[in-house]
């Protein structure tokens, strides 16, 4: 099952919040490490689940839900971890953390599975962008330490004018709502264009945006 109808939805190392449904799992515990790779994004607080194969934060080519689009425009995980915990028999573990994320900055967290719930995601906002995320996606856990490179996505709720009075976060401190007008769907993200008040030189991507390190920790 996908987490809505049409799809739902990549700090600082301190102040983990860990939020437990009925049917978190203390089989495996496995500590996840997320890395920005980026020269000038910075990302805000992640959200990360264990959960079901069936299970996804979002699909491409499809809509982004109420829950996405809050956290790609303003960075709030708040109502995603709310919805999420009413799926006690699809996800299991929900971990939040706090603060930004810059550039060449870690931040490491432990997170609880099971055989059930065999699969790991996460999502955070990037800034300074309109509604652009970072995200990793249904991969299974393994008992070998793994490593993912994670994408940026743009899930197509606000138009992305780069301009700062829509922008939230240190850079330039906007509402965090933008014009909407967006593509309509979640889709690869193009990087900064500079046609606004972002300079591209200094915010602008290609490629992956995170290293995600994931590895099995004594029981």
């Amino acid at each position: 099952m996908k987490l809505s109808a049409m799809a739902c939805a990549g700090l600082l190392a301190a102040s983990l919040s860990v939020t437990a449904t009925e049917e978190k799992s203390h089989g495996r515990h496995y500590e996840v490490t997320i890395t920005n790779i980026t020269k000038g994004q910075s990302f805000t607080p992640v959200l990360a689940m264990s959960h079901l194969p069936k299970t996804t934060l979002f699909t491409l080519a499809d809509p982004a839900s109420d829950e996405l689009e809050t956290l790609a425009e303003g960075g709030d995980v708040g109502p995603m971890v709310t919805y999420l915990s009413g799926f006690t028999h699809s996800v299991g573990d929900i971990i939040t953390t706090d603060g930004l994320l810059g550039p060449g900055e870690s931040v490491s967290f432990e997170i609880d599975t099971s055989f059930v719930f065999s699969r790991f995601s996460m999502v955070a906002m990037m800034i300074p962008t309109n509604d652009t995320i970072v995200a990793l996606s249904n991969v299974k856990f393994r008992n070998f330490t793994a490593t993912y490179y994670a994408h940026a996505y743009d899930v197509g709720t606000e138009l992305n004018d780069e301009l700062c009075a829509s922008i939230p976060g240190p850079v330039c401190g906007g509402e965090g709502v933008g014009v909407d007008g967006g593509e309509g769907f979640v889709h690869v993200a193009n990087g900064i264009a500079g046609h606004g008040d972002l300079d591209s030189s200094s915010y602008d991507w290609r490629g992956s945006v995170a290293r995600v390190v994931i590895k099995r920790v004594t029981d």
